[in-house]
């Protein structure tokens, strides 16, 4: 973003102080025109400031400080155009003209200054991390770091002050948050000084919010109708101005409240609740509803929370009985204490204000008072004192229920008194089993039909029919014991089972024909035997670790249940006798550690017994199985099969095939030990299979240009992190008979040598040298004559091994001229051997007397006639086979031939010796021209350039 539309919304101030007097100077000339209509009531005083101010203000100094003030929106992304200080300052060459008449800055006369101006920030504050400015031109951009206005200028802190700090300022509006930036005009010739402050202007980005998500008012149930009450943790919203909170509502108003807004004379907003009808707890004791506030931005951003209207009781309820009298009947005989009538009021309200105390009006006499007791927080009536023959027979209670505050309810219970005439049955007991204070205790463990107790029921005046009957629950059976009357056995019916219940109260229950009934309670506790083992939760207990665990690692801890009670019932945890050295189990807790570090890869899955055993005597064990798996680590890199890996590869090997594979394994499971491969060095040559681990080449690989490659593959494991190793690779390339012999001498068809004729038989005369790239059998170089042209050219021949080239027979006056020798130099590669050709040009004469005419014989198109006549090198003799003709003509033959070639030589030999000895003195002037056999030549700068015939 190039423009200063969204930036410069406000106009540039530009204010200059006098170090004398420091009276500013509004510079008029650069005010743009006013954007609002703050602005057009400003101009006047501005104006009226500039006519009164101007007179007084001082010349200006030769450095001046100069204030300028920008405004921009926060939150705009990097590069908008903030302001061009050249251009506000009137320091571009159209301004220079308007520059100020005191002002000590030169002119200039060009486009640019000279030397040229230089912006620069006086110190990197947190205020230059927001804006970026342009050394040159003096533009000021917003920089990548977002300006947010909330974070600048939170709670709206300090006073201001300069050198890239940030602060609020009070001007030009009350919600001002400011950017102070230093900035310095250089070179010293045209040093300014110059203060920048960036107003940055609030945007709606911020929702209100409440500091708490559940907000709770309290209302007292009386409060009347418009009763206000302040909710509590207003919403928040960092926005200033209209883009703050603005106002509030509610989502359900229940038909009873609504909401209004106060703000105070710092601009906060606070909302109050007002009631709108009557309250009653009793009723409804609390209304839920949703309070929303809302900002005044475009579109206006919500937050909301939950409000819990709470309505508090208030004392506005009495206690009230449910009956206004209730009648009650005791017996003469009845205990003392025995409750005889209970009563019990009801207070709507809470808490205090429902508490209800219970007592005596004081209408009752003193001896119903006595005789009955009232309990005043229960409101239970019991018998006080034993009834006497004198009591009266009817008494009349009248209880008070008293509340706070309230007149008491009032209650009246009737008691009618029955004297008793009659003695009531007699029940005696004679125990069998143990019996202590009135409790039989019995094992549990005791068979069926086990006695307790003999009972004997009978009328104390033995007039009256006695019958008895057993009530109360459990395994218990009450029977008449033949053959006596009146006399009954107390046994158990069924097996008892402490673990089931462990204590029955029964009652034999006695009573004549007259009504009275007599109970006598009978109370059994059984005693706990050792019946029951411990019980693990899970026989198979399934545990997971890492491996390289600490020492001493948690694994669980174990716990069984022994239903037994006490000392049986106390479990001790003990390993197994399959449980590795290096697991604890301690015997009390039940917790089982390992005391060492576990690897995966030694083992994986360890599976052991572990005991519960109780302290009964006999004590009693059971067994559960603990399945351990160690879970991997990434503890273990990849590892190659060989440190070093070799492979032979012919050369010329096609793109993209399979050279060799790196075989790598990783001793760790899953993701870890997922290895992939790749090449460290001349990955653009080779390429690694990472699934199969085969190794390719891209392109086909030439031995000439390089004989081998030495790369390094890197195996990478998939775990976090990962773990890495690296395996060297070396590639030999073996030879393929891919390069014709290259011949080096002679280096053109076109050459020739000089031979005398007083060369000697057998005497070297020049030599033909060739090099083969290739290695082994491919390079192993053949040289032999396949063509020949001159007076006598057989007279030379050529070794072919070394290709040296030498005089056969003494040369004749006959043999003066150019002879011409076509060497074929061929290697023995296979399958198919190559070769290259030269031509040999030898010159016999005494002297080169007339070089164009050689020339012109060489470029002459000579007619040789090809040999097919392979060189014979160091080879082994192919075994032929031998016809069966007779050897004796061949041999006589051979025989012929020997004796002339003596006769021959004998006389070639003397023929020299004399020719000799006449040209002795020229025999300088051909070692001056003969070309030396081995000359020192540099084999690797010559080009691979076959020399053939066909150059010519």
């Amino acid at each position: 973003m190039r423009g200063r539309g969204n930036a410069r919304s406000s106009r540039a101030l530009a204010v200059s102080w006098c170090p004398a007097t420091w009276h500013p100077r509004l510079d008029m000339g650069r005010l743009p025109r006013p954007r609002s209509s703050t602005s057009h009531r400003n101009l006047p005083h501005l104006f009226l400031f500039v006519l009164f101010v101007g007179p007084f203000s001082c010349l200006a100094s030769y450095s001046r400080a100069t204030e300028l003030l920008y405004s921009l929106n926060e939150g705009l992304p990097a590069g908008v155009l903030i302001g061009s200080l050249a251009e506000d300052l009137r320091l571009l060459p159209g301004a220079a003209g308007r520059r100020d008449a005191q002002s000590q800055l030169p002119e200039h006369t060009g486009a640019e200054w000279n030397p040229p101006l230089s912006f620069s920030l006086a110190s990197r504050g947190l205020s230059g991390q927001y804006v970026t400015l342009d050394n040159r031109s003096g533009e000021l951009h917003t920089s990548a770091q977002e300006i947010d206005r909330e974070a600048l200028c939170l709670e709206g802190g300090g006073g201001s002050s300069w050198g890239g700090s940030v602060s609020i300022s009070s001007s030009p509006s009350s919600d001002s948050c400011l950017l102070l930036l230093d900035v310095l005009v250089l070179p010293q010739e045209y040093f300014r000084f110059v203060k920048v402050k960036i107003a940055i202007r609030d945007i709606n980005d911020n929702a209100p919010q409440f500091p708490v998500s559940q907000i709770s008012v309290w209302v007292p149930e009386n409060a009347p109708v418009n009763t206000r009450l302040a909710i509590e943790h207003p919403a928040v919203d960092p926005d200033v101005g209209i883009n703050g909170v603005q106002t509030y509502r509610l989502l359900d108003y229940h038909g009873m409240f609504t909401l209004d807004v106060e703000e105070n004379e710092n601009g906060e907003r606070t909302p109050y609740l007002i009631v709108m009808g009557a309250l009653d707890r009793e009723t409804q004791d609390q209304y839920v509803s949703i309070i929303i506030a809302e900002d005044g931005g475009s579109p206006p951003l919500l937050g909301s929370a939950t409000l819990t209207i709470g309505i508090s009781d208030i004392n506005d309820n009495c206690p009230l009985f449910t009956d206004s009298q209730i009648n009650v009947t005791v017996y003469g005989n009845a205990t003392v204490g025995t409750p005889i009538a209970a009563v019990q009021a009801v207070d709507r309200d809470l808490g205090t204000n429902a508490q209800i105390t219970y007592s005596y009006s004081q209408k009752v006499p003193q001896a119903s008072k006595d005789l009955f007791h009232l309990d005043e927080n229960t409101g239970i009536i019991k018998l006080f004192s034993k009834i006497g023959g004198n009591v009266l027979q009817s008494h009349k209670l009248t209880i008070l229920a008293n509340g706070p505050g309230c007149i008491p309810a009032v209650i009246t219970a009737l008691v009618s008194i029955i004297k008793v005439v009659f003695r009531p049955p007699e029940i005696v007991p004679r125990y069998i089993a143990n019996e202590i204070d009135g409790v039989v205790y019995l094992k549990e463990l005791e068979p069926i039909n086990t006695p307790i107790a003999f009972f004997t029921i009978r009328d104390p005046e033995g007039k009256y029919k006695v019958n008895c009957y057993l009530d109360g629950e459990g395994p218990f059976r009450l029977s008449p014991y033949k053959p006596y009357n009146n006399e009954y056995l107390l046994e158990t019916t069924k097996p008892m089972d402490y673990e089931l219940q462990q204590f029955y109260e029964i009652a034999v229950v006695a009573w004549n024909s007259e009504g009275f009934h007599v109970k006598r309670v009978i109370k059994v506790q059984l005693l706990d035997d050792n019946d029951n083992a411990p019980i693990f939760l899970q026989p198979l207990i399934e545990l997971t670790i890492e491996e390289n665990n600490t020492p001493n690692a948690f694994l669980t801890k174990l716990h069984a249940t022994d239903a037994d009670s006490g000392e049986r019932g106390q479990v001790s945890y003990f390993l197994g006798p399959d449980a590795p050295s290096y697991f604890s189990l301690d015997s009390v807790t039940g917790i089982l550690t390992v005391s060492t570090q576990l690897d995966r890869e030694e083992k994986e899955k360890y599976r052991y017994t572990v005991r519960a055993v109780d302290c009964g005597k006999p004590p009693r064990e059971s067994v559960a199985t603990v399945a351990l798996t160690v879970l991997d680590k990434n503890d273990n890199s990849p590892r190659f099969i060989n440190k070093d890996f070799s492979f032979f590869v012919p050369e010329n090997f096609p793109g993209y095939g399979e050279i060799g594979v790196i075989s790598v394994t990783d001793a760790d499971a899953g993701r870890n030990g997922w290895v992939a491969l790749s090449v460290v060095n001349q990955s653009d040559i080779f390429v690694i299979d990472t699934g199969k681990g085969m190794l390719r080449a891209k392109v086909s690989l030439d031995r000439e240009q390089q004989s081998s490659y030495t790369l390094w593959v890197e195996a990478v494991d998939g775990g976090e992190p990962a773990l890495s190793s690296t395996a060297k690779i070396t590639i030999l390339l073996l030879d393929i008979n891919d390069n014709p012999p290259l011949v080096l001498f002679p280096q053109s068809n076109m050459s020739y040598l000089l031979v005398l004729p007083s060369t000697l038989p057998g005497s070297p005369v020049t030599e033909v040298y060739a090099v083969d790239k290739d290695t082994g059998m491919n390079a192993v170089i053949a040289y032999s004559i396949i063509g020949r042209r001159g007076p006598r050219p057989e007279s030379f021949r050529i070794d072919p091994k070394t290709g040296n080239i030498t005089l056969e027979e003494a040369l004749m006056q006959t043999d003066y001229g150019l002879h011409r020798l076509l060497v074929k130099v061929s290697d023995h590669g296979y399958p198919e051997p190559l070769h290259s050709t030269v031509m040999v040009n030898l010159f016999v004469n005494d002297t080169v007397s007339n070089e164009s005419y050689i020339e012109s014989l060489l470029r002459k198109e000579p007619e040789i006639s090809i040999e097919e006549k392979e060189p014979q090198i160091s080879i082994e003799p192919t075994h032929r086979k031998v016809e069966s003709l007779s050897c004796m003509p061949t041999l006589v033959a051979l025989s012929v031939i020997s004796l002339g070639s003596i006769t021959l030589v004998t006389g070639m030999g003397i023929y020299i010796c004399l020719r000799k000895g006449k040209k002795h003195p020229r025999e300088d002037e051909n070692l001056e021209v003969q070309i030396p056999l081995k000359g020192k030549i540099d084999f690797h700068m010559q080009e691979r350039k076959p020399m053939d015939i066909s150059n010519i």
